[in-house]
């Protein structure tokens, strides 16, 4: 079981308001404000960190697990909205399995963010 996951980004405000509004359809907001910055479902839920430092490469590929495919659909166009590259628009991937329904985006320092749905 993953508990957390932190990046390393370029600019840890823009990153930090990118997050912030391209995570929101999913109820996670910012909770931490410190050298991490930590979102979360709650204040004592925070599974995703980002710090500003040094970009890893090659970039990381993550996903966030969505309830439903409407709200992969509003996730990706905040994400998008809010300066995300779409790396991929919300679609039925049936070569991974029947009921994956996924979008991608590249954040502001290229990490490939996905946002998916397992239900049908």
């Amino acid at each position: 079981m993953i508990d957390h996951l932190e990046l390393f980004v370029r600019d840890i405000d823009a990153s930090t308001e990118f997050y912030r509004r391209a995570l929101a359809p999913l109820d996670y907001a910012l909770h931490v404000t410190h050298e991490s910055r930590g979102f979360g479902t709650s204040p004592d839920h925070l599974d995703f960190w980002i710090r500003g430092g040094t970009v890893s490469s090659p970039t990381p590929h993550y996903a966030f697990n969505c309830a439903s495919r409407e709200l992969v659909d509003r996730a990706h166009a905040a994400a998008v909205g809010a300066g995300g590259i779409d790396a991929g628009a919300p679609a039925l991937l049936p070569h991974i399995h029947a009921s994956y329904y996924a979008a991608l985006v590249r954040d502001l320092d290229g990490h490939k963010v996905e946002f998916v749905c397992h239900r049908g």
